[in-house]
C-alpha cells in the first residue's frame, strides 16, 4: 500500500486547517505557501473535501476555508479513504465479503489480514487533533 501525494497533501491540508481553526477563514494561497504545495492542486483537493462535508468555504475578501467540524471529530482513515479509495493492502479484502474463489485454502490471506486490521487500527483512531498536537510539539521542539 501507498499513499499518493494527493492523500498526503489532503492530510497536510486538514492539519493546516485545524491549526488555524480559530473562527477565521484560511485562503488556499496561505495553505499552498506554508505547505509549499501547488495552488491549483490544492484547489483540486479542497473541492473533494468540501463535497464530503468535510470544509465549509466562504466567498469574497474574507472568505477562504475551515473545518466543518472540530479537528477530533476527523481520523486520518476518513481522509485518506475519501482521496485514496479502500487501504486494503490486496484487492481481495477491498469488498466486505471476499470474493476470491481461493480464499479458503489461500495461506496469504491470513497475513494480508493481518496487515489490514494493522492498517485500519492505526488510521482510524488517529485523529486530526492528535496530528495537529503532534505538529505543534514537532514545531516547539526545534525553536531556538
Amino acid at each position: 500500500m501507498r499513499i499518493s501525494t494527493k492523500g498526503r497533501y489532503a492530510l497536510r491540508l486538514m492539519i493546516d486547517l485545524a491549526i488555524n481553526h480559530n473562527g477565521e477563514m484560511v485562503r488556499i494561497k496561505d495553505i499552498a505557501e506554508r505547505q509549499h504545495i501547488s495552488e491549483k492542486y490544492l484547489e483540486q483537493i479542497i473541492s473533494v473535501l468540501k463535497k464530503a462535508g468535510y470544509v465549509k468555504s466562504f466567498r469574497g475578501a474574507q472568505g477562504g476555508y475551515q473545518l466543518a467540524r472540530e479537528p477530533k471529530e476527523y481520523t486520518v482513515g476518513m481522509i485518506f479513504r475519501l482521496t485514496e479509495g479502500n487501504m486494503a493492502p490486496v484487492a481481495c479484502l477491498e469488498d466486505e465479503n471476499n470474493q476470491c474463489e481461493k480464499a479458503n485454502q489461500c495461506v496469504s490471506l491470513r497475513l494480508w489480514s493481518m496487515m489490514n486490521e494493522a492498517i485500519n487500527n492505526v488510521i482510524d483512531h488517529v485523529t486530526l487533533q492528535d496530528m495537529m498536537e503532534w505538529e505543534l510539539e514537532n514545531v516547539n521542539n526545534y525553536v531556538i
